[in-house]
């Protein structure tokens, strides 16, 4: 975030007039012309591209001020500082009809790095890009005057590469290609030479160069690598590592194309095999086609950086260095692997030893990524077992480095990346799902999209259930791993002061009391583990219900509705007919075994409530497979008040599926034991009380429980009669003074409407049984689609032709 007073300087930017900015371009313009352009240009410049940068629609300034500026930047008469701020403004001007630069036939190293930025910014109008290219790498070829240096016009380079690889032709990727090979191997041992200072006490010994030296301060006795250290470096030493901050970049565009090694179908043992056959290859590399050669080289020099990293760095600067060499080091030789497979065979064991060294550090966390990722592209080349190494990434760092925001986002991404990889090859990933979840938990915001893209590959028929758990457990586990983290903060007293025999009265004192151990443990587990009994961690949900506040957990809890969403309509792609059974169950159970918020609840128990139908509708035969635990569902009054929607979605799936045409095992009897219990739970709701007991229930549940019975009595005929009576009854229920205090009166109307419809429909049940059991195969025609509450649109047909003829009514 900027400062206020940063605030208020890019609001005047922003809001300068134009006439103002013009007078203000004049006066620069001035200055520019005069005889010293010193500080007070220096100083103009810097807030005339402020004002430029700081809109997003591009500045308008006078043509021949912008000739100007082009005249001062390619001069040489003018200060480097002013040279610099010009090309910024024309940078930030880009795209610039009156640009007139041109790099042909530009010397100076610096002035053309300049220059090819400006063009570079122009969007390839003219194919500025390809004569940016061609310009730098005839200045690489040719020998640069005394004074010039090619660190200038690397970056440039590295640029011109990304923005569009295919501007540099066949032999000037060669000629590259030479450059670096002499830039990575062949740099400087020795330090450089500081600047004189001059002086009557200077002395000339004391500025003898040295050699260069390890990180751990002992003196380099192989060739000069990134992770060399020196007071002062050479000329060479800056290009080698300019080099290898593009060499993966430059192996990705151009190191894959003509692959044909001699020696590519190479089977050599392993062990020891590092030395020697670098030993054997570096004596002949420079007959190998430039390509291949800098192949060699990069090969050798990441080699020479794993060695580099096993030294122990005197100071932090360099130890995080080492670290980031590493990873670096280790994804250029899996490029290397893939584009070429003989490496594959030199580079294994040196990286098995690397893995071995480094897998106890959690400080090297990061650096395990690329090296599983090495494991998982070639172990199956190498005919190797890599399973440990997938084993002690998915099991040990997300439990201990869950709260490292940066590595729990490469983490994620890195199993997104080779999610479909690691289902075809390892059943550690999808074994693994509690240890990933954990990274979502603690960082809910920033990984929901990634996960959104994860969950499906972590599905299958034996992880479903878990899972299922698991995200209605989600803002639990947050809860958890914060208590988890602050109790590792804890002095060994406060540890050990716990007494087993009193009751905790704080989740960190139940962290580690034996009530609460068990359940902790399984709610932080690091692998699949299904519990037989979801309702053990009731008592640890009330317990973290304390945390329920917290921001981080707060967080976690909106992510989790979407996730809900997603899973069911991952499993409804594979689930068999048992699964969905089981989905149903744990639907109706878990319902009320939710944590503790109450917008978590209310949005959780929405997604829930929506997609019992969907599972419903997959397997309609579940109701009469479930028919003994759903008849103890709907018996329930309880289950109104408390999951009134899941309630509601339940009867409709029962007025549409329980029928034959969609089980022939559903049978009479079975019609009327759904009858009798939704019978009595609707007398139960609208039977007459006392004013004060009156239960305001929806009128959606009314109506579905009233359409539900007609739907059933159409199929069993002999229950006609009994639903006729009760709808007739229903005038005298909403007309009653009890009711008229609870129920509005659009609310009596729409249940009175309903019983009318519904009473005139049942006059005629051979019609009544079409349209409420149409045939399977015409009943997701528009004529049969619901419109409202599970009333078919054909009923509302009917029912306008019968109140013409007789008019019947309820009373």
């Amino acid at each position: 975030m900027f400062t206020a007073a940063a605030e208020g300087l890019l609001k005047q930017a922003r809001e300068i007039p134009e006439e103002e900015l013009g007078r203000f371009v004049s006066h620069v313009a001035a200055l520019l012309q005069g005889r010293d352009a010193g500080a007070e240009a220096v100083d103009c410049l810097q807030r005339l591209h402020l004002v430029v940068a700081a809109t997003k629609y591009p500045r308008t300034l006078d043509g021949k001020f912008v000739e100007l500026l082009q005249t001062v930047l390619c001069s040489p008469k003018y200060p480097e500082q002013v040279q610099v701020l010009c090309a910024a403004i024309l940078r930030e001007m880009s795209p610039c009809n009156e640009l007139i630069l041109s790099c042909d036939d530009v010397q100076d190293t610096k002035l053309l790095s300049l220059i090819s930025s400006i063009l570079l910014a122009q969007g390839d109008k003219k194919a500025e890009v390809s004569a940016v290219a061609q310009r730098v790498v005839k200045v690489l070829e040719g020998r640069l005057p005394e004074g010039q240096s090619f660190r200038h016009i690397l970056p440039v380079l590295s640029n011109v590469i990304s923005i569009s690889p295919v501007s540099l032709a066949e032999e000037q990727i060669n000629v590259v290609s030479k450059k670096m090979v002499d830039w990575l191997r062949y740099a400087s041992t020795q330090q450089g030479v500081p600047q004189p200072s001059g002086g009557f006490f200077s002395n000339p010994r004391a500025r003898q160069p040295g050699p260069v030296t390890e990180v751990d301060g002992a003196i380099a006795t192989d060739f000069f690598t990134v992770l060399s250290l020196a007071q002062h470096y050479t000329e060479d030493q800056w290009l080698n590592m300019q080099a290898f901050s593009m060499l993966r970049k430059w192996l990705l565009c151009y190191g894959g194309e003509g692959l044909s090694t001699p020696n590519s179908d190479d089977r050599s043992e392993m062990d020891g095999s590092v030395i020697s056959m670098v030993s054997t290859t570096s004596t002949s590399s420079h007959l190998l086609p430039p390509k291949e050669r800098l192949r060699e080289k990069a090969f050798e020099y990441c080699q020479r950086l794993i060695e580099q990293s096993n030294r122990r760095a005197l100071k932090k600067a360099d130890g995080e260095l080492q670290k980031a060499c590493l990873i670096e080091a280790v994804t250029i030789l899996d490029i290397i692997c893939k584009q070429d497979s003989s490496y594959v065979y030199r580079t294994l064991s040196s990286l098995k030893i690397l893995h071995s060294r480094i897998s106890g550090d959690v400080a090297f966390a990061r650096a395990l990524l690329p090296l599983a990722q090495f494991f998982l592209n070639h172990s199956e080349t190498a005919a190797v077992d890599s399973d440990a190494v997938y084993k002690h990434l998915f099991t040990e760092i997300p439990a201990q480095l869950f709260h490292n925001p940066s590595l729990a986002f490469e983490f994620i991404q890195f199993c997104k990346d080779n999610s479909q990889l690691f289902t075809d090859t390892s059943s550690i990933f999808r074994q693994s799902f509690p240890n990933l979840f954990k990274f979502l938990a603690w960082n809910s915001p920033s990984l929901i999209s990634e996960f959104v893209d994860l969950l499906p590959f972590l599905l299958d028929a034996g992880t479903a259930i878990e899972i299922f758990h698991l995200l209605l457990d989600l803002p639990c586990l947050t809860a958890a791993l914060d208590i988890q983290l602050r109790s590792t903060s804890l002095s060994a007293s406060e540890k050990a002061a716990c007494d087993p025999a009193v009751k905790p009265a704080t989740c960190l004192e139940a962290f580690r009391h034996p009530l609460y151990k068990s359940m902790f443990q399984y709610l932080l587990r690091v692998e699949a583990a299904p519990e037989d009994s979801p309702e053990r961690l009731i008592p640890l949900r009330q317990l973290l219900g304390s945390l329920a506040s917290s921001p981080r957990v707060v967080q976690c809890a909106e992510t989790v509705p979407v996730l809900l969403e997603l899973f069911f309509s991952v499993v409804a792609e594979f689930a068999d007919k048992p699964l969905i059974n089981q989905l149903v169950l744990l639907v109706l159970q878990r319902s009320d075994q939710l944590y503790e918020t109450s917008a978590f609840k209310d949005d959780v128990y929405r997604v829930l409530s929506s997609q019992l139908l969907t599972l419903c509708k997959l397997h309609p035969a579940l109701l009469v497979e479930l028919s003994k635990e759903l008849l103890e569902f709907l018996a329930s009054v309880n289950n109104i008040r408390n999951k009134e929607a899941l309630f509601t979605h339940m009867v409709w799936a029962i007025g549409e599926y329980m029928s034959v045409s969609y089980d022939k095992r559903c049978t009479v009897e079975q019609i009327n034991r759904f009858f009798e219990a939704l019978e009595a739970t609707l007398f139960e709701i609208t039977q007459l009380r006392p004013l004060a007991s009156i239960p305001n229930y929806a009128p959606r549940v009314i109506t579905v429980l009233m359409t539900t019975l007609t739907k059933l009595a159409s199929r069993s005929q002999d229950l006609i009669p009994r639903v006729s009576l009760f709808l007739s009854k229903m005038r005298m229920f909403v007309q009653s003074p009890a009711v008229t205090s609870v129920y509005c009166e659009e609310d009596r109307e729409e249940i009175l409407n309903r019983a009318t419809e519904l009473m005139n429909l049942l006059k005629m049940p051979s019609v009544a049984q079409f349209v409420f059991t149409p045939p399977v195969d015409v009943a997701t025609t528009a004529f049969q689609r619901d419109a409202n509450e599970s009333l078919p649109f054909a009923l509302r047909i009917v029912s306008r032709l019968l109140e013409g003829g007789a008019g019947f009514m309820p009373g």
